[in-house]
């Protein structure tokens, strides 16, 4: 078995000596783990950081087998980040989201394309906490899971719509979720156009709503908590005064 194909390093962790065993998501093949030998030089190592690019070249001989992959670098890689613990702490999450929820070895060009667009704007502060939570319900889309806040679950209106139902993640207007606008997820509204700025409390909000969906339909059904990456994510935008 033998491929080439472009990469994002999802996890990179030493094996033996010199080499170590990567995941990486893959354009047109998924997600992958393989074996990188000579991962612990110092030309390697800047490059299996989570988040850098590369070409990867695979080659197994079974199917079966964890194979053996020699890395390209494509661009600059994550280095510009590594003065910026914030962002480094959205990297570190997205990229353990996608390793635990996509499965092995099956096409998400979605996925890869998501997480390919959070990576571009981590160095732009005021835009990338929503860019985050949209990349949280893409990986949903992608999953099957997706959120419709297309109109009103209820009554089927367009306008107003502020609430989403914990159950089924559709959109429920003002009118119709106030019996029950306790035991529903507010929605910020720039979950529903990309016009306007963010208001105070909406990345919150929104992290909120992936998360509840994240554990629901994804992770609960693996019997697995979210990473303690995403935790460690609010927690550093909440110290940050980003929430």
């Amino acid at each position: 078995m033998e491929w080439e194909d472009e990469a994002l390093v999802l996890s990179a962790r030493l094996h033996g000596e010199t080499g170590a065993i990567i995941e990486l998501l893959t354009l047109e093949r998924g997600k992958f783990a393989a074996h990188v030998a000579g991962a612990a030089s110092r030309r390697m190592k800047p490059f299996l950081q989570p988040g850098s690019r590369v070409i990867a070249r695979y080659r197994a001989r079974a199917s079966e087998q964890l194979g053996a992959a020699s890395l390209e670098p494509m661009g600059e890689g994550v280095a510009a980040l590594f003065d910026d613990p914030l962002a480094l702490a959205g990297l570190s999450s997205a990229a353990s989201l996608a390793a635990g929820a996509l499965p092995e070895r099956e096409a998400h060009p979605g996925a890869f394309h998501a997480l390919e667009a959070l990576i571009n704007v981590l160095q732009i502060p005021d835009i990338w906490p929503a860019v985050y939570v949209r990349y949280e319900a893409g990986l949903l889309q992608e999953l099957g899971f997706g959120l419709d806040l297309s109109k009103c679950a209820a009554t089927g209106s367009f306008d107003d719509l502020i609430y989403v139902s914990p159950r089924t993640g559709r959109a429920v207007s003002r009118a119709a979720g106030e019996p029950y606008k306790d035991k529903l997820l507010p929605l910020p509204p720039f979950l529903l156009s990309a016009q306007g700025g963010l208001a105070e409390g909406d990345v919150k909000a929104g992290l909120e709503i992936t998360g509840h969906f994240l554990e629901q339909f994804v992770f609960g059904p693996l019997n697995r908590p979210l990473p303690p990456t995403r935790q460690w994510l609010l927690d550093r935008l909440n110290e940050a005064g980003r929430l």
